[in-house]
């Protein structure tokens, strides 16, 4: 397998990391972080224009037919200026879920708005109590008349602030955990019956809770089929971790390179540390987590392109995001500690660094969930 990008897809990232580079500093960031809405629209069009919210759409949809290889460049670009922007949940996982599920109608009314920035989505996917499953539990839709009323509840959905459309699944037949009844609806964030309680995730990224309590909707409202939408959520779920691995990677060398180079400037006992053995091992130990990381990264985003056997593209995935959480807590926690006390600073980036590692770690199933997922695929 070629572990290269091509020219195209290493043009996209250096026109990524320019633009981050010049208008998303670590001390823009920050006051990103601190605003009212928790993300920047200016940056969020910069993305639009640049075509990173289309490249995964069809082109019978307004976008590029591209795939997760072709992102993973750009992706690992936003990981190592830590961009805290949902696009991730948007162009991987709800504006895959629109482009895979959609009738024509539908996603000629929602995706040209994905392409052009105009409009953002939030996949409502996880439940409390119900860890990283997506067979929901408590969030259900029955028949009303010709349409829907949803009833249930949604937890840590990020980017619901700032969407204009959350697609949540529900258990529309059978009993609770019965993977056979599951559809998706699109529901409008400020409709009747629809409460969001914000938070923020540990990386500072901005999530909420989703209420929903006698949502009516329409006929129209149901995307994709009725009773059968967990492979879609799944083919989705596996996209997006494919895409969160990229952006792991690009974190893990952000934390790498600022290692090194303090280690090259701190001295003690008149010598740079960076000439000590021990911390060359360990900086040595650093950077190969890194690149196992992303030969494993490219593997999956290959495997979810490939398309084919579930199964095996399932497998692909779990491996990766088993050796992203293992490298991810490796490389944050050496980060900080090569680093002394500098390294718990909120001045310092490695400290972000460490919560954005310690919350990918997480996402999508931390490293015990990927094994026992991998096991039972055989």
């Amino acid at each position: 397998m070629n572990f290269e990008f091509s020219d195209e897809q290493q043009q996209l990232a250096d026109s990524v990391r320019k633009f981050l580079a010049n208008d998303y500093s670590f001390d823009k960031r920050k006051a990103i972080l601190q605003s009212a809405s928790g993300v920047s629209d200016s940056v969020w069009s910069t993305f639009a224009e640049m075509g990173l919210t289309a490249i995964a759409l069809p082109e019978a949809d307004g976008g590029f037919g591209g795939g997760a290889v072709d992102l993973m460049a750009a992706m690992e670009a936003c990981g190592e200026a830590l961009v805290v922007e949902p696009l991730l949940d948007n162009i991987g996982l709800a504006g895959r879920l629109v482009a895979k599920a959609g009738s024509p109608s539908q996603r000629a009314a929602l995706l040209p708005g994905l392409v052009d920035g105009s409009r953002r989505f939030a996949f409502a996917g996880l439940e409390p109590a119900g860890r990283y499953g997506l067979v929901p539990a408590i969030t259900s839709a029955r028949v009303a008349g010709e349409g829907w009323l949803l009833d249930g509840e949604k937890c840590v959905v990020i980017g619901a602030a700032s969407a204009q459309w959350l697609i949540v699944s529900a258990l529309t037949d059978g009993a609770a955990g019965d993977s056979t009844g599951i559809s998706l609806f699109l529901v409008d964030p400020n409709a009747a019956g629809v409460t969001l309680n914000p938070s923020r995730t540990v990386d500072g990224q901005r999530a909420a809770d989703v209420v929903l309590t006698g949502v009516a909707l329409g006929a129209d409202a149901l995307l994709g089929p009725l009773h059968g939408a967990l492979p879609l959520i799944e083919e989705a779920v596996d996209f997006a971790t494919a895409l969160l691995c990229a952006d792991a990677v690009g974190a893990m060398k952000s934390a790498c390179d600022a290692t090194l180079e303090y280690l090259k400037t701190r001295k003690q006992f008149g010598v740079p540390i960076a000439s000590f053995q021990v911390l060359q091992h360990r900086m040595v130990e650093m950077v190969i987590a890194c690149e196992q990381a992303r030969s494993l990264a490219i593997l999956a985003a290959a495997r979810v392109d490939a398309g084919g056997d579930a199964a095996d593209r399932s497998r692909a995935v779990s491996m990766a995001k088993v050796k992203i959480a293992d490298s991810a807590r490796q490389i944050s926690q050496e980060s900080v500690q090569l680093h002394g006390g500098m390294g718990m600073t909120e001045e310092l980036k490695v400290s972000h660094t460490f919560r954005r590692l310690t919350m990918l770690a997480q996402r999508f199933g931390d490293a015990d969930h990927h094994l026992e997922r991998y096991a039972a695929l055989g």
